[in-house]
């Protein structure tokens, strides 16, 4: 499910090679650039380029190593699943807002289609022409929208019920991060819970220490001076 979604990002961000990319480090961590350039079938020097792209948009990370035997850096990158289900859910309310504008001006306004240059215009521009084509001078017919709504109603419908899918996939990201979290929490407590038994300990030992060397120092006899003659 969500490997397709992020590739629906890969087609709104109409950038070659996107898709393959999301596809290769999907689930995956730290891949090597080289790996990647070989799979994609690129260049190191291109296939940097789109990872910089993308992580312009925070959608991948990355850390380097320096190769101890050729002593230049390698990027190692991972795929931010989180942030592109972001983006993608972004980039389709956008969509959305712009295709029920779309609609809102087919139900509430008229268009004119010219039949033999395939073109269509607006009321106001056909009635500036006096509702003749500018191109061929023939005769604007009047466009019927009923298609045009019902296609416009179609795209709609499709694009919120993956907006839908999007926010269920977010849902479940955010389960994933709040277990990792509250799993890293309890590490830390038990850590620190450890290092308080520890200290503790340590107090202990230092006390009986201490009362050990009173004890003998309280013991210890009094050495008695001699009177001088």
């Amino acid at each position: 499910m969500q490997i397709n979604l992020l590739k629906n990002l890969a087609n709104e961000l109409a950038e070659a090679d996107v898709g393959q990319i999301i596809e290769i480090l999907y689930n995956k961590k730290d891949v090597n650039e080289f790996l990647i350039a070989k799979k994609v079938g690129l260049t190191i020097n291109q296939i940097r380029n789109i990872l910089y792209k993308l992580s312009a948009e925070g959608l991948v990370s990355f850390i380097r190593k320096k190769d101890k035997r050729k002593g230049w850096y390698i990027y190692y990158w991972t795929l931010d699943t989180k942030k592109c289900l972001q983006n993608l859910e972004h980039a389709l309310q956008k969509k959305i807002l712009n295709l029920k504008e779309l609609l809102k001006n087919r139900e509430q306004k008229r268009y004119y289609h010219c039949k033999t240059c395939n073109i269509e215009v607006g009321e106001e521009q056909a009635l500036e022409h006096g509702y003749v084509c500018e191109e061929c001078a023939g005769t604007y017919d009047l466009s019927q929208n009923e298609k045009e709504i019902k296609e416009l109603n179609a795209k709609i419908a499709k694009a919120e019920r993956e907006l839908k899918t999007i926010s269920d996939e977010l849902a479940i990201e955010a389960e994933k991060e709040a277990k990792i979290k509250g799993k890293r929490e309890r590490k830390e407590i038990k850590i620190k819970e450890k290092e308080r038994e520890k200290a503790k300990r340590k107090r202990k030992r230092e006390k009986k220490k201490l009362e050990k060397l009173n004890k003998k120092i309280k013991n210890k006899p009094k050495k008695i001076k001699k009177k001088k003659r």
